[in-house]
């Protein structure tokens, strides 16, 4: 008798943990849907970001970051590739810094 309860107690067990499994493989965060949260367009971001640096926008995107959404937008300057954060309610810069990865010209090298 004590051996049924066991095994019954295992696999009421096992499947709670299996229906938890599919259940947070269900719940996917999705970037896309987030952006009805924030308070300003992409468009202003993009703005925002190239008044900030002084170049034009290549990329732009609603990302979650440390934590917080925030709209990260990758701006071309003179010659330099910065990443600008822009925060998502207010529209103003939160953090601008260089993307060294963008900044080496190879390709230019190889012609």
């Amino acid at each position: 008798m004590k051996r049924k309860v066991v095994y019954l107690v295992a696999v009421a067990a096992l499947s709670g943990t299996a229906m938890g499994s599919v259940y947070a493989a269900n719940v996917v965060e999705n970037d896309a849907m987030a952006v009805k949260t924030a308070k300003i367009s992409l468009t202003q971001a993009v703005t925002a970001a190239e008044q900030y640096v002084v170049g034009k926008a290549s990329r732009a995107e609603f990302e979650k970051h440390a934590g917080q959404w925030v709209f990260d937008v990758e701006v071309v300057g003179d010659r330099k590739v910065m990443d600008v954060k822009v925060d998502p309610e207010s529209g103003k810069v939160l953090a601008a810094t260089e993307d060294k990865a963008d900044h080496e010209y190879t390709h230019d090298k190889e012609d």
